[in-house]
């Protein structure tokens, strides 16, 4: 007898959730959108990385010396339309004598011997910021290159440029698109997992309310609960996330380069955010909704 009261007490305990099925709900639906977040991240990433290995090459005219094409160099790394990595400029010069051996070691035949001249051009190849891969702004560039008297000209793959801005548009705007759907679609999960764990505890929460227990009294315990739960099941999220990461990096090749630490920590921060804050909104709005259900609607 006594052992079915401490049952009976134990059930009806203020706050209390199903531990189990609340958590795993939660670290499922968060697992998921952790997986999706990665996607995203390494698919703009991936764009950037395309897009910073897009290079021009300007030929210099003939007669151009090498104090020339040093000078044409250093003035070209100083615009702005020049991507800077790790405070580098991308740029780097070859010489046509450079690039007569270059041809010579991969072809095996000495051209420059047999035409008596040397008919290649020196070249600076500079890689373009993400901020002017536009359109209309590549052709802006090639004007303000072949303003120097010592260009010849200036050379890049329109079409393949075209090209990579219209994929990774459409891809973006897929998958932010389908992110939200994603987003919205977790949080109603989750939402709705809380309230139905709420529910066996709607007459208790009614009796509280009968004996003149305060809106917060009541709700301190479910909130509480709820912040735990979030914060316990995006961290089970954020560590079986990390070992898929980890396993998937190991089978794909350079995956890793996509990545960095500030967007991962990001993710996972985010991650266990989400699961915090939809926990406790829906707890909060489960609650007061119990709370203002009349006695015939608790039924």
């Amino acid at each position: 007898m006594a052992t079915g009261e401490k049952k009976i007490r134990k059930k009806k305990k203020l706050g209390s959730y199903p531990f189990m099925s609340v958590t795993f709900s939660i670290f499922m639906t968060l697992l998921v959108v952790g997986l999706f977040g990665f996607i995203l991240l390494n698919a703009t990433e991936l764009k950037r990385y395309i897009r910073e290995n897009v290079e021009l090459q300007v030929y210099l005219k003939k007669r151009t010396n090498d104090s020339e094409l040093a000078k044409i160099s250093k003035t070209l790394s100083e615009k702005s339309y020049t991507l800077v990595k790790d405070q580098i400029p991308q740029i780097r010069t070859i010489s046509k004598q450079e690039a007569a051996e270059e041809f010579m070691r991969e072809t095996g035949e000495n051209f420059v011997k047999f035409l008596g001249d040397n008919p290649l051009r020196d070249v600076v190849v500079l890689k373009v910021s993400e901020s002017y891969h536009h359109p209309d702004s590549l052709p802006i560039i090639e004007a303000d290159i072949m303003k120097y008297s010592s260009v010849f000209e200036v050379a890049y793959e329109q079409n393949l440029i075209k090209g990579i801005n219209d994929n990774m548009t459409i891809i973006t705007l897929f998958l932010v698109g389908f992110a939200a759907v994603l987003l919205l679609t977790a949080i109603i999960l989750i939402n709705n997992t809380i309230k139905l764990a709420l529910f066996s505890q709607r007459f208790l929460i009614r009796s509280m309310q009968l004996v003149g227990a305060t809106a917060g009294f009541i709700q301190g315990p479910f909130l509480k609960r709820a912040l735990w739960y979030g914060l316990l099941s995006g961290l089970l999220a954020c560590g079986i996330l990390f070992l898929l990461i980890t396993y998937i990096n190991g089978e794909i090749e350079d995956l890793s380069q996509l990545q960095n630490t500030t967007n991962m920590g990001i993710l996972f921060g985010g991650i266990v955010l989400l699961g915090m804050l939809v926990g406790f909104g829906s707890s909060f709005r489960a609650i007061r909704k119990y709370m203002k259900l009349s006695l015939d609607e608790l039924y």
